[in-house]
């Protein structure tokens, strides 16, 4: 028996033309160990924002019941060429009930159960989901487990990977996003060394009341002094950036070089022998990435997704951090937010303006039933 529901799709086309809109689909019946996922909570991450709105132009935007088009001014459009033409899902995760079950004995299992998922197109009624991917919720609800994966899994990753490379401290650029409250949560924990960066000075003491003990404020006029400071006393050479555009990372190179350069010894013209590694996990400013040449040769740039880090950590690694995110989703895993839409509500110029600056501390949940 088929199922019928409402799902969202956004279409890039080649003359920019962007088209994001909620339709009538009837989703196939699960098959091996797929299951389908009656959505009831789903958030709206960062990372779903790339292909829902990208840089488009949203406040000169056609609006209209359950849809919006408009238009993505260039180098954006030309840098999106391969999905020119696709109609494409949104919404990396979510939470729901299992009302449908394949063959297979892992979906079986999850029959009637509410589980957080992560189909790709979570804004939608209904999903079609990997058994092996949901997480069982018992008794937490839909809204407890809808941010269930990506933040938590990503903060716990980058603790994971801080600790196979050796590190004891991290440093982390957006401190106060919903992100950065877990990782400080999961750095206490840990018994891991923390520099968190803000841009405000509420954000600073939001972080300090959560424990963190080396919050720095971009906005500060000491910036820079207080972050050579925090780097000094934790020896945090070693960071995620979820900002990637402007000078967010060269800063950061700037005073791990400068903390570096007065630890050694003897003078060099190349600079400090201090290995220096950043991360770039986002693009809150899709602009250029700038670097100056200042911090010596010892330090490396790199992305970091999530997916890709889970494959090379292999299933028993993450098979424990699912069952730490789950023992502890309402604490040190816990989100927040500002406030629930349905689907049609998501698409209003009121919401996508508001969602898509990316305030920190103001995410939204889609409630597609509701």
């Amino acid at each position: 028996m088929s199922t019928t529901g409402k799902q969202l799709f956004t279409t890039l086309e080649s003359n920019g033309t962007l088209t994001v809109a909620i339709e009538d689909v009837t989703f196939p019946e699960p098959t091996g160990n797929q299951v389908l996922v009656k959505m009831e909570a789903a958030p709206i991450n960062p990372s779903d924002l790339a292909i829902l709105t990208g840089a488009a132009d949203l406040e000169n935007a056609e609006y209209s019941a359950g849809k919006f088009v408009a238009t993505m001014p260039e180098p954006f459009n030309a840098g999106s060429k391969a999905r020119h033409g696709l109609k494409l899902p949104a919404g990396n995760e979510g939470a729901g009930t299992v009302v449908a079950v394949g063959e297979g004995d892992k979906a079986k299992a999850l029959m009637g159960q509410r589980v957080a998922c992560v189909p790709g197109n979570a804004y939608s009624q209904y999903c079609i989901a990997d058994a092996g991917m949901c997480l069982p919720l018992g008794d937490y609800s839909a809204e407890d487990g809808a941010s269930g994966f990506v933040n938590p899994m990503t903060a716990l990753g980058f603790a994971e990977n801080a600790k196979m490379d050796g590190q004891n401290s991290i440093l982390h650029t957006v401190g106060a996003s919903n992100l950065g409250q877990m990782l400080t949560r999961i750095c206490q924990e840990d018994g891991l060394g923390l520099v968190n960066i803000v841009r405000k000075e509420d954000q600073v003491e939001l972080l300090q009341k959560l424990g963190s003990s080396h919050v720095v404020n971009s906005s500060a006029d000491d910036f820079m002094h207080q972050l050579r400071t925090a780097i000094d006393d934790t020896d945090a050479f070693y960071g995620f950036d979820p900002i990637g555009g402007g000078k967010s990372v060269d800063n950061v190179f700037k005073a791990m070089e400068q903390v570096a350069v007065t630890k050694m010894t003897e003078y060099s013209r190349y600079g400090s022998n201090q290995q220096k590694r950043m991360f770039i996990y986002g693009r809150l400013d899709v602009g250029q990435t700038l670097l100056s040449p200042s911090y010596g040769f010892g330090w490396t740039l790199s992305g970091w997704l999530l997916f890709p880090f889970l494959q090379s950590v292999g299933a028993e690694t993450v098979g424990k951090m699912r069952k730490r995110v789950l023992e502890n989703l309402t604490t040190t895993f816990a989100s927040h937010y500002k406030k629930r839409v349905t689907l049609e509500e998501m698409l209003t110029k009121e919401a996508v303006t508001d969602y898509r600056t990316m305030k920190t501390g103001e995410k939204y949940l889609v409630t597609p039933w509701k």
